[in-house]
């Protein structure tokens, strides 16, 4: 019960991670912000609203907001949350949950190409080539959670009394931040408020999409925030945590998020690759250190 209570709290609350992010960033800015639940109001006004195609786009452009927000609900039931774990768990989920994500982007970059536009195509080979190099470093803090507790699955890997601990939880959990920044197309990898050709990733893919397929893509964009958010959360705290606490930790991550947006600009093309390496190298000195 713990564990579907925790489930459709993240369905219902999820939305608010961007908001909370955007005031902090207006808060830096010295300005009042929009408010948290904008987001809702944006899904709501979205849903009431026609969606359009161009003559060139098929089936698979209309079929992917659906694929890519299906994926990212499976994926976040297999994300524990509560001291009960996950909705679903069993040893291996931990790679399912990896290659749903996977599945996710996979679509949403399918939908990008069936435009025929070129301006698309390039922001879905970026988003290609920076997932390709934040997995590794997501794989490797999952590598410390079987090392350390010697589980495979990720609910009874952070069901540990302490499935990770002090340096080793530093660096892992930094590991963590840096994929969180990069697979949710945040700054310092990518500015989802900006609409200039040269620094586009994930905008210029779904810039097609308007109605109720807009509405799908935006929130499994807050999902996935609220999924990577929860996995910070969950090997932080102590597994008896309440949820009051844990709710209290993923809003944690999302201003932490604010904060680095608001005091970094966004790196050069050429230079997201090197922060995702660095990701990978806290991971594996995090492997080491335990």
């Amino acid at each position: 019960m713990s564990a579907l209570f925790y489930f459709v709290s993240a369905l219902a609350l999820a939305p608010l991670l961007p908001g909370i992010i955007n005031r902090v960033k207006a808060f830096f800015a010295g300005r009042t912000g929009q408010s948290p639940f904008q987001l809702y109001y944006d899904l709501a006004k979205l849903l009431r609203k026609a969606a359009v195609y161009g003559s060139v786009s098929g089936i698979i452009f209309r079929a992917a907001p659906a694929v890519s927000l299906a994926a990212v609900v499976c994926a976040l039931s297999l994300a524990p949350a509560g001291a009960d774990g996950a909705l679903f768990g069993f040893a291996g989920d931990m790679v399912l949950l990896a290659y749903l994500l996977g599945l996710s982007r996979f679509a949403t970059i399918l939908a990008a190409l069936d435009t025929g536009s070129s301006f698309e195509a390039m922001g879905a080979s970026r988003e290609a080539l920076f997932s390709s190099l934040s997995e590794p470093a997501f794989f490797m803090a999952l590598a410390v959670l079987v090392k350390k507790t010697g589980e495979l699955s990720l609910s009874a890997a952070l069901a540990s009394a302490s499935p990770v601990s002090g340096t080793a939880l530093l660096l892992c959990a930094g590991a963590l931040f840096l994929v969180f920044l990069a697979e949710n197309c945040r700054i310092p990898v990518d500015d989802p408020n900006t609409h200039l050709e040269l620094t586009m990733i994930h905008e210029v893919m779904v810039l097609d999409h308007c109605g109720p397929d807009f509405a799908l893509i935006s929130y499994a964009a807050s999902l996935k925030l609220w999924l990577f958010g929860s996995l910070i959360a969950r090997l932080v705290l102590p597994p008896e945590t309440g949820a009051a606490a844990f709710f209290a930790a993923v809003s944690a991550v999302a201003i932490c998020a604010g904060i680095v947006e608001s005091c970094m600009a966004r790196l050069r093309l050429l230079r997201v690759p090197a922060m995702l390496l660095s990701a990978l190298v806290l991971g594996f000195a995090a492997f080491m250190a335990i």
